[in-house]
C-alpha cells in the first residue's frame, strides 16, 4: 500500500510540472529572391546568399570555373530583395513576447514586416533581434531589402579627407577576404547567411548560462554559474537547477524586471582536466541547467565544459621576450595552421566538411588552428568539434591587412559585436587566446601606408586604432572573459624589424615574399611562428574541376583567376630548380611543386620544434581553401591532402626525430611533447639505395620530457662521393610504441641523389570501407605518390619506400574498384628528365 501511494504522488507531482519554455519557430521556408532592377521574384534557400541562389537559377556562371570570377562582377553592384510568408499558431500568439532573431544578415539591410519598417542592420557579424508582438498575426509577410555596399562604403569615405587603406571594405562590417584575396576570389555576398527564427515567451526567459571557471587544482574545480535572464515583472520565488551525473546543485532566488544576470558556485572533486588530445583526454563535462517559476519550466539548457587553465607567457629574458601558452601549468609547444573559411558561400559549408577537416587536423597531430581574422568569427560547431578533439583555438577578431575609422557610430557597432562574439565562444575550452587583428599594425608600420599622409591625417589613424585595438576590444574581453588573454595584433613585428626574431608572434615571409631560400627557416628561428608559407598547385581533381580539361594543364588560361599572386608562378619554379628537378609535363610539374611546398615548410616546423623552448609555436599559412585554386594550403577545396598535409602529419609527431645539415654536417635531434621522460635505444643506420648497410651506430637514448636536444651529428665528407646515394635510418625503440620511430634522412639536396629506376610493385586488396594497397621496391623509391579518380583517402602519401620493404597503404572509399591506381615517383621524374 505504501509503493501505491508512492507512486501515486509521484505521478500528481508529475502531473502537475508544466512547461511553459519559449516556443521556437525558423523561418526557412517560402523564400523568394529578385534584383531590385527584376520584377520576376525567383526561389531562395535561406540561409543562403545571393550568389548561390543565383546559381541555382542558373543567372551567373559557377565562379569556381574558369575565369568565370570576372563575369559576375555585376553581382555586389545591385540591391537583392527577398521576401517570404510565414505563419504563427494561436499558441505562439497568446505570448506575451514575440521575437523576431536574425543570426546573420550581410549586410546593409532594411526589413519590413507586415510592410512596417522593423529595422536596418549595417554587420553581417552581429545577431539582430526585433519585438514583433505588436506586428505579429497568424499570416505574416516580411520583405528585406539588402543595399550594395558600395553606397554606404563612397558616403563613408567622403567624410575623410584621406583614404583609409587598402580601400573601401575597411567600413564595412563583414568577411573582409570575400573582397578578394591573394588566396580567395571577389565573392562579395550579400544575403540571410545565418538562420532566422521566432522565439515567443511568457513574462520569463533564459537568455544564457555560462560557466566561469575560478578556481582549478587537483582536487577541487570552483565555477560560478552565470545564468541570465530577461522579465516582464519581479518574480518573488525561482530556481535554477544546475545538475549532471554526479550531483544536483539548486538554489532559489528572486528575478527582478529587465534583463540582469544572477550567479551560484559549484563545486567538483578531483576535477578531470581537460588537455590537447596529443597530452591527454579533452574532457568535459555536461551540465543540464533548468529555470522554474513553482512547477513551470521556463528555460532548460545543456552546455559542455572543460576545466583547464591556459596562459599566454611573455618574460622578458637575456634575448627578448618569451610567447608561448601554458596549458595546465605546463609550457606545450603549439603545432598547427592558420584557418580560413571553408568555400567563399558559407552556405556551402555542411556539418560534414567541418567535421572531416577536424579530423584531417588532428590526424595530422597539430594541437592549435588560428581562426584568421579575415574571414568569419565560425559557427558554433567548429568551436565544439574543436573542444572535443582537444584542439586549441587562437581566435582573431575579423580585422585584417587594414586602417579601420574611428567615428562614434563604427566603434559602437564593432563593440556590441566584440560582446556578442566574446559572450558566444568564452563558453569553449579550446579557446586559448583573442588577437586583435591580423598584421594591421606591421601593415601601418612597414608596408608603405603612411607615404601619402600628412602628420595629422597619421595621428588621426593611428589614434582610431588605438580606439579598437587597445581599447575595445581588450576591455571587451577583460569584462567577458577575463580567463583568456588578449593580444593586439599578429604579428608582434614583421620580418623587417629585427625584434621579430625576438619577442613575439612572427610572420616571416622572407621565404616566399622576398624569395629568401629554405634555409632561412633554419637561420631565423622566432619565439613563436604564426605564419610562413609556401605555394603549390592543387590535387589534379580540383584543376580538373576548375580548367573543365581531363588533362593536367598548368598553363590553362582558367589561371588567370585561379592564381592570385603576381609572381606566384614564377617564385614556385625558381624554389623548385633550387632543390628538384623541374618537368614539363602538367601532371609531374604539378607533383613536383607539392614536394617544393612540402620540403620548406616542414624545413620551417622542424626548425621550430628543435628550437623549443626558444620557439614554441609553428602555425603554417594555411591549413585549407576556400575555392580550388593555386595557394599555399596543404588541404585543397575537394578536401585532398597535398604533399604538405601528409609530411606535416610527420612534422609534428609527438617525438620528432629531425636532421639538419651544415657546414658539411649532418645532426640528428630528439624533439618530444610528451610529459614524462622515456629512456630506449637508438639505431643510424647508413643505407645506399640497393640497401647495403655502409655504416651501422646504436646508442642508449633519453628522450627528456617537453625539450629538444641533439643526439647525434656526423660529417658528410666521410661519405663523399657516396652521400648522394645514402640514406640514413634512424630507429628509436623504447617499452613504450608511442615513443618510438623510424625515419630517414639525406645527405644532400633531392634534386643531386643518384635514384636507382623507378620500379615498384602494388598490390591491391578489397576492405570494408576500401582498399589495402602493399607498395614494395627492391631499391629505394622517394616520394611515392599514389593516386586514383575515385574519391577517398590515402592513409599516407609522398612516402619513401626501403629496398626490400614492403609498406601498407590503407585507401578509404565507397568506390567499388579502383582499377586504375597509378603512381609517381621522384625516381620516375628524375628518369624522364634524363632521357
Amino acid at each position: 500500500m505504501t509503493k501505491y501511494y508512492t507512486l501515486l504522488l509521484a505521478l500528481l507531482v508529475l502531473s502537475c510540472a508544466k512547461n511553459d519554455e519559449p516556443t521556437i519557430t525558423t523561418l526557412h521556408e517560402n523564400w523568394e529572391f529578385k534584383s531590385a532592377k527584376d520584377t520576376v521574384w525567383n526561389t531562395a534557400t535561406v540561409p543562403g546568399n545571393v550568389y548561390s541562389d543565383l546559381l541555382a537559377h542558373d543567372k551567373i556562371p559557377n565562379p569556381f570555373l574558369g575565369s568565370n570570377e570576372l563575369n559576375v562582377q555585376w553581382v555586389p553592384t545591385r540591391d537583392w530583395e527577398y521576401k517570404t510568408t510565414f505563419t504563427l499558431d494561436e499558441k505562439t500568439l497568446e505570448k506575451s513576447n514575440i521575437e523576431l532573431e536574425f543570426e546573420g544578415l550581410d549586410t546593409y539591410v532594411a526589413i519590413y514586416l507586415n510592410d512596417s519598417l522593423l529595422g536596418k542592420t549595417n554587420n553581417a557579424f552581429r545577431t539582430w533581434t526585433f519585438d514583433i508582438k505588436p506586428l505579429a498575426k497568424k499570416d505574416n509577410a516580411m520583405y528585406i531589402r539588402f543595399f550594395k555596399t558600395s553606397i554606404h562604403e563612397e558616403k563613408e569615405a567622403g567624410k575623410l579627407d584621406y583614404v583609409l587603406p587598402p580601400g573601401p571594405r575597411v567600413f564595412t562590417r563583414k568577411a573582409q577576404f570575400q573582397y578578394g584575396w591573394d588566396w580567395g576570389p571577389i565573392v562579395n555576398t550579400s544575403g540571410i547567411w545565418k538562420p532566422i527564427k521566432v522565439t515567443s515567451w511568457n513574462d520569463v526567459k533564459l537568455e544564457d548560462v555560462f560557466f566561469k571557471q575560478e578556481s582549478l587544482t587537483d582536487s577541487l574545480a570552483s565555477i560560478s554559474v552565470e545564468y541570465t535572464i530577461t522579465a516582464n515583472k519581479d518574480v518573488e520565488n525561482a530556481s535554477f537547477e544546475v545538475k549532471n551525473k554526479e550531483f544536483t546543485h539548486t538554489v532559489e532566488f528572486p528575478i527582478y524586471k529587465g534583463t540582469h544576470t544572477y550567479a551560484t558556485r559549484i563545486r567538483i572533486r578531483n576535477p578531470k582536466r581537460w588537455w590537447t588530445h596529443n597530452l591527454g583526454e579533452p574532457h568535459l563535462y555536461t551540465f543540464e541547467t533548468t529555470l522554474k517559476l513553482g512547477n513551470e519550466t521556463k528555460g532548460q539548457q545543456n552546455t559542455k565544459v572543460g576545466l583547464r587553465t591556459i596562459e599566454l607567457i611573455r618574460d622578458k629574458d637575456a634575448l627578448g621576450e618569451t610567447f608561448y601558452f601554458k596549458l595546465n601549468g605546463v609550457p606545450v609547444f603549439m603545432k598547427g595552421a592558420n584557418y580560413i573559411p571553408q568555400h567563399s558561400m558559407q552556405d556551402k559549408v555542411t556539418d560534414t566538411h567541418y567535421k572531416k577537416l577536424l579530423n584531417d587536423v588532428k590526424d595530422a597531430n597539430m594541437n592549435m588552428l588560428r581562426v584568421w581574422g579575415g574571414g568569419i568569427y565560425e559557427n558554433d560547431i567548429f568551436y565544439e568539434l574543436c573542444d572535443e578533439k582537444g584542439i586549441l583555438v587562437w581566435q582573431d577578431f575579423m580585422f585584417a591587412c587594414a586602417m579601420y575609422p574611428g567615428d562614434k557610430a563604427f566603434l559602437e557597432n564593432v563593440q556590441q559585436e566584440a560582446i556578442e562574439q566574446v559572450k558566444r565562444l568564452r563558453k569553449h575550452a579550446s579557446l586559448a587566446l583573442w588577437c586583435g587583428n591580423n598584421e594591421n599594425n606591421e601593415a601601418w608600420h612597414r608596408w608603405g601606408w603612411q607615404t601619402d599622409k600628412t602628420e595629422a591625417q597619421k595621428k588621426q589613424i593611428w589614434d582610431d586604432y588605438i580606439k579598437v585595438f587597445n581599447r575595445i576590444l581588450p576591455e571587451t574581453v577583460a569584462t567577458y572573459n577575463p580567463s583568456i588573454d588578449y593580444w593586439e595584433s599578429s604579428p608582434s613585428y614583421g620580418r623587417g624589424n629585427p625584434k621579430f626574431q625576438f619577442e613575439g608572434d612572427a610572420h616571416d615571409w622572407g621565404v616566399w615574399h622576398d624569395a629568401l631560400p629554405f634555409e632561412r627557416f633554419e637561420q631565423k628561428v622566432p619565439r613563436f611562428m604564426s605564419e610562413f608559407g609556401f605555394q603549390s598547385f592543387p590535387s589534379y581533381e580540383a584543376i580538373r574541376y576548375f580548367t573543365g580539361e581531363d588533362s593536367i594543364s598548368i598553363n590553362h588560361d582558367s589561371y588567370i583567376t585561379h592564381q592570385k599572386h603576381p609572381r606566384g608562378f614564377k617564385l614556385i619554379r625558381e624554389y623548385m630548380a633550387r632543390d628538384y628537378p623541374v618537368p614539363t609535363s602538367g601532371d609531374d610539374y604539378v607533383y613536383m611543386s607539392q614536394l617544393t611546398q612540402a620540403k620548406g615548410m616542414t624545413m620551417g616546423m622542424e626548425a621550430e620544434r628543435r628550437a623549443m623552448p626558444y620557439c614554441m609555436g609553428s602555425l603554417y599559412w594555411q591549413l585549407n581553401d576556400c575555392w580550388p585554386v593555386v595557394s599555399w594550403s596543404s588541404i585543397d577545396f575537394m578536401g585532398n591532402w597535398k604533399a604538405l598535409h601528409y609530411k606535416a602529419k610527420k612534422s609534428f609527431e609527438d617525438v620528432l626525430i629531425s636532421s639538419t645539415i651544415a657546414e658539411d654536417t649532418l645532426s640528428i635531434h630528439v624533439v618530444s611533447d610528451k610529459l614524462i621522460t622515456k629512456k630506449g635505444l637508438v639505431e643510424y643506420q647508413f643505407l645506399d639505395f640497393e640497401g647495403n648497410v655502409q655504416g651501422n651506430v646504436k646508442d642508449s637514448i633519453t628522450i627528456e620530457a617537453n625539450s629538444a636536444k641533439e643526439i647525434f651529428s656526423t660529417g658528410i665528407d666521410q661519405y663523399q662521393p657516396d652521400a648522394v646515394s645514402t640514406v640514413v635510418k634512424v630507429t628509436v625503440t623504447t617499452d613504450d610504441s608511442e615513443y618510438n620511430s623510424t625515419s630517414l634522412h639525406y645527405m644532400v639536396k633531392p634534386k643531386e641523389l643518384k635514384l636507382p629506376k623507378e620500379k615498384i610493385s602494388t598490390k591491391v586488396t578489397k576492405i570494408d570501407g576500401g582498399f589495402h594497397i602493399e607498395v614494395s621496391a627492391q631499391t629505394l623509391q622517394k616520394d611515392v605518390f599514389l593516386y586514383t579518380n575515385a574519391e577517398g583517402h590515402f592513409s599516407d602519401n609522398f612516402f619513401d619506400v626501403l629496398p626490400n620493404q614492403t609498406i601498407t597503404i590503407t585507401f578509404t572509399t565507397d568506390a567499388e574498384n579502383i582499377d586504375d591506381l597509378a603512381f609517381k615517383t621522384l625516381n620516375g621524374i628524375q628518369q624522364n628528365i634524363a632521357e
